[in-house]
């Protein structure tokens, strides 16, 4: 399964003070475009940095081809800068905010296996130890509570997929085997929660069918256990920690291969899968970003691309619709800042359109 708008053969944001449109439900929320990026760019990776920056690298440039460059937006002046290139081209990787600060960046690239650290303090890029596994897209990298960084399933440079999971350690720079998921996976979503364990829900398997299963990775033992099952989602789905400890999943692939307007809670206590309320838009492809409120705003998705933004409250288990996003986009990152906005950069606009623009949202 390949998750590229258009052109998966092509794999391996100027402030102005203008105010986004806000619906009945939510006079007070607003977009607020910002700075540019110096690249426009979709399927790449974005990490808020210990310093309030936003580190984004990688992804698919306006000419349809892989990109090393990488760059900072700075909250404080709203503005993107160059920083140093990673040393391969890079689309649907991954980055990995580490305890020490330091960001590690893993497949993507020709030679998936290659991984590698970017500096914050010197705004380079250093090659660390390479991965067992080939990973080219659709994998998952969690960091653990000791600092290591677990990364699972996902395709394979030859389109393959697989069961395998491995551990990163920052301290050595290696890789080591962990346990084996119960079955191959790609393009699901991975969550640590707050115990320490790591929740994979969802995504595409070999089979007909998208997976409507899910697991939990046991870090003290290095095992995984199937926990409940859910609508199956083939991937494009979002998955987000609730201050409360559940998960809510939203949007995403469905079984007849549409989109998703189900969105379901996992709770880790009793293991189970619940519905709550529906997306006004069913979507894909798109963010959710927990808000300070405990709101998770999820924006944009879905082929075309749409502008259309909503709330989840987890109080009520209701969603409501909020202000648009200023530009229709999919493929985007969206990113909370220390302020509590959110930070909305790049994506895919349709038809043969790669955006630079970049916009805030103000809750």
């Amino acid at each position: 399964m390949a998750l590229q708008p258009c052109h998966a053969g092509d794999l391996g944001q100027n402030s102005v003070a203008s105010i986004g449109a806000a619906s009945a439900d939510a006079v007070d929320a607003q977009w607020v475009p910002t700075g540019s990026l110096n690249t426009g760019r979709y399927y790449y990776a974005a990490t808020l940095l210990q310093d309030g920056r936003v580190l984004v690298s990688g992804g698919i440039d306006p000419t349809f081809a892989n990109t090393a460059s990488a760059e900072l937006y700075d909250p404080a002046t709203g503005i993107w800068t160059r920083t140093g290139s990673m040393n391969q081209a890079r689309a649907g990787h991954t980055q990995t905010l580490l305890l020490n600060g330091k960001v590690l960046v893993t497949g993507g690239a020709p030679d998936s296996r290659a991984a590698e650290l970017y500096d914050p303090t010197k705004g380079t890029w250093s090659a660390t130890g390479s991965m067992a596994t080939p990973r080219f897209e659709g994998y998952s990298a969690t960091l653990l509570r000791n600092g290591g960084v677990l990364v699972a399933g996902g395709v394979l440079v030859d389109g393959s997929e697989t069961d395998t999971a491995e551990i990163y350690d920052p301290a050595s720079g290696t890789w080591s085997f962990t346990g084996r998921l119960r079955g191959s996976r790609s393009f699901h979503t991975a969550t640590r929660l707050p115990g320490g364990d790591v929740l994979v829900a969802g995504g595409g398997g070999r089979r007909p069918l998208p997976l409507a299963t899910a697991e939990v990775y046991h870090a003290s033992s290095g095992t995984w256990t199937a926990t409940g099952r859910m609508v199956s989602r083939d991937g494009g789905h979002t998955a987000t920690l609730l201050l409360n400890g559940q998960v809510l999943v939203a949007g995403g692939f469905s079984n007849n291969h549409g989109t998703s307007a189900v969105p379901e809670l996992y709770d880790p206590t009793s293991h189970t899968w619940t519905q709550t309320g529906s997306l006004s838009t069913a979507r894909s492809m798109h963010t959710a970003t927990l808000l300070p409120s405990d709101e998770v705003l999820v924006a944009g998705g879905n082929d075309p691309p749409t502008a259309t933004a909503e709330l989840y409250d987890p109080a009520s288990g209701t969603w409501s619709q909020t202000a648009s996003l200023n530009t229709a986009r999919d493929y985007h990152t969206a990113t909370r800042l220390a302020d509590g906005s959110v930070l909305v950069a790049g994506g895919f606009g349709g038809g043969i359109t790669v955006l630079a623009s970049a916009e805030l949202f103000r809750p």
